[in-house]
């Protein structure tokens, strides 16, 4: 007799799966049925009862025939490689039905091998739609899963998330976050269970509610900070961001706080962006008076916004050497002139000493407007950020296209910034010179303020080395020049 006589025509069978994320569990099963000869209108598949338990033990539902027993010379089965990749994912997918669509394309498999193939095929096609929405899941558990520090008793840090799946990912997807953050102790809560993973072992955990996961923790903060700083409103698209991170997840995400806020003024911020390419399109100044009336009239960097007047540089066009400091302060600002405080004065002794004449030298700063904070009745100087020092280097570099140094000495390393475009480490830098792009020599030191602000040893220290950086571009300067 064979296995299909075995079987009565009027027999249901109940496959009762011990989790709804099973795929080796239903394969067994699906693979004896098929040598059995049982047709899938008489299989019905089982999930767990939405208890959590991931170990439910396998039994028939009332009125319902037990399992058939394999045959004794059972039949391979055929099953294409498309199909198990596709099944493996499609298993996952949250519909109930999902188990009896598999079986039903794998019985038809049996008779027509190349039924992947047909892509008009319906059950094929919806099998297809369940495999791309369950891996669609997973990877926006991978882009929107975002931890958040809680301390465990002994003080140990320990990582939280809480993610919503629509489909039976979370176990599937463990080993992607073991992989990725090994040497953490983290928890991965979701209402479809947990998971949890100490640095060695993993753990499976039950259903958890949103309120069972921290709110915040201090990183955030900055996490906002760098999501700001890099939200493009040129290349918003509204509609394909929410498609890529759809609105059920925002309220997971820090940085999703910001979104409204960002994308209501993102055609403000757009237009500004417009503004910046129009001003890096347009004619540079010919003359070091229209660099000064420019950069007078210049709104592009907030600082400009302080109420200060602009400092213009001060020299002749044809100096040899060019001295670029970071900004002007109080005193330059109350003057303008470039280094005339408290700082300007010792640079002009360090200079004499070094036997370099400041007036035949062209001196100016990378950026042309004080930048300073209230203390009380005092202005207290603040450093500029490398985008205002950014913006204001298209200044800096009309001055040196006019000037045409050989030789350009950067105080500080918001000046070598300016003249280079990127930030440099003033003590890797020094005592030897950076060719730029006009053959011009850049040395680089400290600015004199940093002296002001040392004393005793470390002073005498530092004032040794400006002393003998000066002394190296004295001595470069009559190299090149006589």
């Amino acid at each position: 007799m064979t296995a299909m006589q075995n079987v009565s025509l009027g027999s249901h069978y109940a496959v009762h799966l011990s989790a709804p994320d099973d795929f080796a569990f239903w394969r067994e099963r699906a693979r004896g049925l098929i040598q059995c000869d049982v047709p899938p209108d008489r299989v019905s598949w089982i999930e767990p009862g939405g208890t959590g338990d991931l170990f439910a033990a396998e039994g028939p539902a009332r009125g319902e025939k037990r399992l058939p027993p394999p045959p004794a010379d059972p039949r391979p089965v055929r099953a294409s490689q498309r199909f198990l990749t596709i099944a493996r994912s499609a298993a996952l997918h949250s519909d109930p039905a999902r188990f009896g669509l598999l079986y039903r394309v794998l019985w038809r498999l049996q008779s027509n091998p190349r039924l992947m193939e047909d892509k008009a095929d319906t059950e094929v096609r919806r099998l297809e739609e369940f495999a791309k929405s369950v891996r669609r899941d997973a990877h926006k558990m991978h882009a929107f899963v975002r931890f958040r520090e809680v301390e465990e008793e002994d003080g140990t840090p320990h990582f939280v998330a809480w993610f919503e799946p629509d489909h039976h990912i979370v176990r599937a997807e463990a080993a992607f976050f073991m992989r990725r953050f090994a040497n953490m102790r983290w928890s991965i809560l979701t209402p479809r269970g947990s998971i949890h993973w100490d640095g060695e072992t993993m753990r499976e955990g039950p259903p958890a509610r949103r309120e069972d996961a921290p709110q915040g923790d201090p990183v955030e903060a900055l996490w906002r900070s760098y999501y700001a700083s890099i939200f493009n409103p040129a290349r918003l698209k509204v509609g394909a961001m929410l498609s890529e991170m759809p609105k059920k997840y925002w309220k997971n995400l820090p940085e999703a706080e910001l979104i409204p806020q960002l994308i209501a003024g993102a055609q403000a911020r757009e237009a500004a962006m417009v503004a910046a390419g129009a001003r890096a399109e347009r004619a540079r100044p010919g003359t070091l008076t229209e660099v000064a009336q420019g950069a007078a009239a210049c709104r592009d960097c907030p600082i400009a916004e302080c109420g200060t007047r602009a400092v213009a540089g001060e020299g002749a066009p044809g100096a040899h050497l060019m001295i670029v400091g970071e900004q002007p302060g109080d005193q330059e600002d109350l003057a303008g002139r470039p280094f005339v405080g408290p700082a300007g004065q010792l640079l002009d002794d360090y200079l004499a000493r070094a036997g370099i004449d400041r007036g035949a030298a062209y001196v100016t700063n990378a950026v042309k407007h004080f930048k300073f904070t209230w203390k009380g009745k005092h202005r207290l100087h603040q450093s500029p950020g490398a985008k205002e020092i950014d913006t204001c280097r298209w200044w800096l570099e009309a001055e040196r296209a006019i000037v045409q140094p050989r030789i350009v000495l950067a105080l500080g390393a918001s000046a070598a910034r300016g003249l280079l475009g990127r930030t440099v480490s003033v003590n890797q830098a020094r005592g030897a010179p950076i060719m730029l792009d006009d053959g011009a020599e850049l040395w680089v030191t400290v600015h004199p303020s940093y002296l002001l602000r040392l004393d005793g040893a470390a002073r005498e220290q530092q004032a040794a080395l400006f002393a003998q950086d000066l002394a190296r571009v004295r001595e470069r300067f009559a190299e090149r020049v006589g």
